[in-house]
């Protein structure tokens, strides 16, 4: 579903990601982990088609994505920002917000659509009229989910979607996200500092550093401590929540 070959993305003369190469089956979650500054939300915002000079090849549903894309192409894929507050208008309502994807993609039924993707996030018809500063994060996360559901896309990506919450509902919007995947079949690529967060929902992870993807594994190796990288063994050192049993010596370079 998402095919990425050789992306790179700079910033005048700062490459901020290099050859960047992975692929994402459908109806997979795929984690992309690292510290600030290693080049992840870059190549989610490559795939997204937010940064239109990215070089290197995106696909999306056998597709390849040129630099200006169609409405359709757009649909194609949707994104959650880390922020629930900043994400979202201040003034424009919960109704507003998710009328307005549908009537830029020019999809009927919108009052049917709006109320059907509030409750599969969890928030009741009370909520629709509402504005941000009236909603409490975890809710302000839901409905920016349900912004980005609500043209029925194949391809979530999740920026940090969590680390602005609070732990308790973390959970919540972890769980939420599992089971819309199941539910829709959906492809999630999420991005997360957090290796026990990314490990939680993600089947597959590719840990960056300073703009490269240095390992590929699986969730399973990484709670096992499994690991060959450095920087990915660093980086299980600072996550709580996983098991870090055989995390250091003994592990092969």
């Amino acid at each position: 579903m998402i095919r990425l070959r050789d992306v790179a993305v700079r910033y005048g003369g700062f490459l901020a990601a290099r050859d960047i190469t992975f692929d994402v089956g459908a109806g997979e979650a795929f984690g992309l982990v690292g510290e600030s500054g290693s080049g992840k939300s870059t190549v989610l915002r490559a795939i997204a088609g937010l940064i239109p000079h990215a070089e290197g090849s995106v696909e999306l549903a056998g597709q390849k994505m040129p630099a200006s894309r169609n409405r359709a192409q757009r649909r194609l894929v949707q994104m959650v920002f880390q922020d629930p507050y900043g994400s979202l208008h201040p003034s424009q309502t919960v109704d507003q917000t998710l009328a307005a994807p549908l009537r830029v993609q020019g999809l009927p039924g919108g009052e049917k659509r709006i109320a059907e993707v509030l409750a599969e996030v969890g928030l009741g018809p009370e909520h629709r009229f509402r504005f941000p500063h009236q909603l409490s994060g975890g809710q302000r996360q839901r409905v920016a989910i349900a912004r980005a559901l609500v043209v029925a896309p194949p391809v979530l990506l999740l920026d940090e979607p969590t680390s602005a919450l609070d732990v308790s509902v973390q959970a919540e919007i972890l769980n939420l996200l599992s089971r819309l995947r199941h539910e829709h079949k959906l492809t999630l690529l999420m991005v997360s500092h957090d290796l026990a967060v990314i490990a939680h929902l993600c089947g597959r992870v590719g840990v960056m550093q300073h703009g490269e993807m240095v390992e590929l594994t699986s969730a399973e190796a990484l709670a096992a401590g499994d690991v060959r990288h450095p920087h990915t063994r660093d980086l299980l050192r600072a996550t709580a929540g996983l098991d870090r049993r055989g995390v250091g010596d003994g592990v092969t370079p």
